[in-house]
């Protein structure tokens, strides 16, 4: 078959792509790295022509036009996100959009369940002699929102790496497709400060050789990574793969050989860093970029043997109740996969869960250790789940421990400034 004739029959230009989005339809579009950023660029464009067209999205990297026409009603664009990047997170604080709570590993499918996708826009490689393309970058919700759309539509970028794993998408599963070739998106690495240096090495200290590691990006999991130089036969199952990862890969650290699944595979399902993580996976048989579903499926985690999963939150109680991603009620990030990553590893035999952040922010005036969470805050991981909790003063083991056992602990991490003010609020909770 001629799968070239079958492509041009589904080629628009940007604006017959934009013509297929109609009043009050949702409109789901891909995440991250992996965002069509040429339908959100010409997005506005339509904006005297719809009305009630809802944007699902997740960590946009780009300011666009179109979140000028945002409102929760009377308005062209409405705006619903599973995960607040900046650009969300300045809609949401101005009333203008709205946060669906998920863990990573059920978005999509309880989103499918509770309401209709009538169109889907992601990106993905320019198509080969056979049909395929790939989704590249991303596979979170992707391919589950792409076979359930009412209409598919796909930005072929020819800069986009080709990915292996559960990324391919054929020509005739598509219904329309648009040429966009944008740069890449790139985050680079954060550098880690000193504090976060200090808590990367307590980390390192946790990792067994032999064990599947879950990174994130910021400056505690890069501070982690150069920490591991002296670790052998490390493994990778994460939701995010970052830059850290190819560094310990060339240094021998990371090569997946003792993995229980997916073995001599990097497993993640989104991507996200500077151009030398993209040309690193592109078509690189080492890598497999899998759904978000499985990648972060609680029981596919733990089956990988010495899994360590590595978080970061934003406050912790003394009875251990995470808080990662709101400040009070107010939304500031979203669970992402992070309960999915720390259940998975204390299910893990020989498993870990690790939370780590800096005892204290503000130039040390406002404690991330607290008596109890602000009045409204989100609990991100429960206390019955929590395993490692770790400052840059120390690592707090609460897995299996009584409330007194717990208070200790968490105060011995707290930074110095703050000890005694939670010790007399412990004592006034009856926690100690």
């Amino acid at each position: 078959m001629n799968y070239k004739e079958t492509y041009n029959r589904k080629l628009l230009d940007i604006e017959g792509a934009l013509s297929k989005i109609k009043s009050g339809d949702s409109l789901v579009v891909g995440m991250a790295a992996a965002e069509p950023v040429g339908l959100l660029s010409n997005l506005h464009l339509i904006r005297d022509k719809v009305q009630d067209v809802t944007v699902v999205s997740c960590l946009l990297l780009m300011e666009y036009e179109y979140y000028k026409y945002v409102d929760k009603q009377d308005s062209p664009f409405r705006s619903e996100t599973w995960y607040l990047g900046n650009y969300e997170r300045a809609l949401f604080k101005e009333g203008k959009a709205t946060y669906i709570p998920n863990n990573l590993h059920m978005a999509a499918t309880d989103r499918i369940q509770a309401k209709r996708v009538n169109v889907y826009c992601g990106s993905a490689t320019p198509m080969d002699s056979k049909g395929y393309m790939s989704l590249s970058l991303g596979n979170v919700y992707e391919k589950d929102m792409l076979e359930r759309a009412d209409t598919v539509i796909l930005e072929i970028n020819e800069n986009l790496p080709r990915t292996h794993g559960d990324t391919v998408v054929h020509i005739n599963d598509v219904d329309f497709i648009y040429e966009y070739n944008a740069p890449l998106i790139e985050v680079p690495s954060a550098e880690a400060s000193e504090v976060e240096k200090k808590i990367g090495e307590y980390i390192a200290d946790l990792i067994e050789d032999g064990s599947t590691i879950q990174l994130g990006i910021g400056g505690i999991p890069n501070a982690i990574a150069q920490f591991l130089t002296s670790k052998k036969e490390l493994g990778v199952h994460t939701e995010l793969m970052t830059e850290g990862v190819i560094d310990l890969i060339e240094a021998g650290v990371i090569t997946n050989s003792q993995k229980t699944l997916w073995k001599d595979k990097c497993i993640a399902c989104f991507v996200m860093g500077t151009q030398r993580l993209y040309d690193f996976v592109d078509d690189n048989l080492a890598v497999e970029i899998h759904r978000g579903r499985v990648v972060n499926d609680p029981y596919v985690v733990a089956q990988n043997k010495k899994m360590v999963s590595i978080n970061t939150a934003l406050s912790v109680d003394l009875t251990g109740q995470v808080c990662s991603e709101a400040f009070g009620p107010q939304q500031y990030t979203g669970t992402g996969g992070q309960l999915d990553m720390h259940r998975g590893a204390i299910m893990s035999e020989g498993g870990k869960a690790i939370i780590a952040m800096r005892s204290s922010v503000k130039n040390d005036t406002i404690s991330t250790v607290v008596p109890t969470l602000t009045q409204g805050s989100f609990v991100t991981i429960p206390r019955h789940d929590v395993d490692y909790i770790i400052t840059e003063y120390g690592v707090a083991h609460l897995r299996g421990k009584s409330l007194r056992e717990r208070t200790l602990e968490m105060i011995s991490i707290a930074h110095p400034n703050f000890r005694d003010y939670l010790k007399t609020e412990a004592e006034k909770l009856g926690f100690i």
